[in-house]
């Protein structure tokens, strides 16, 4: 019988092994999914990024040159790339959570 009863003992410490490594890796895996749904709810914001990004590069595709009597100012184009950038950051960066809201 002796045999038998320290079967038995071995046997329940593995279970309660077992059952502790599931627990955990179920705790693993409940993470992951929250991240990934933390994930694809920046996923529409993305899209509406690429989305504003192609059609801004189609329009300037589709221009067709017009003469112009004198070329611009240099700095008139850098001024208007940092406004592009900056509508294009305004929409790509990631949102701030409110530091004030509880």
């Amino acid at each position: 019988m002796k045999p038998l009863s320290l079967r038995k003992q071995l046997l329940i410490a593995e279970s309660e092994l077992n059952r502790a490594q599931l627990m955990q890796e179920w705790q693993g895996l409940k993470t992951d999914v929250d991240t990934l749904a933390d994930q694809a709810g920046n996923v529409p914001s993305l899209i509406s990024a690429a989305v504003l990004l192609f059609t801004g590069l189609t329009t300037l595709g589709s221009r067709r040159p017009t003469p112009a009597p004198a070329k611009k100012p240099w700095w008139q184009s850098l001024l208007k790339g940092a406004q592009m950038a900056g509508t294009i950051w305004s929409v790509c960066r990631p949102a701030t959570p409110d530091k004030h809201k509880r």
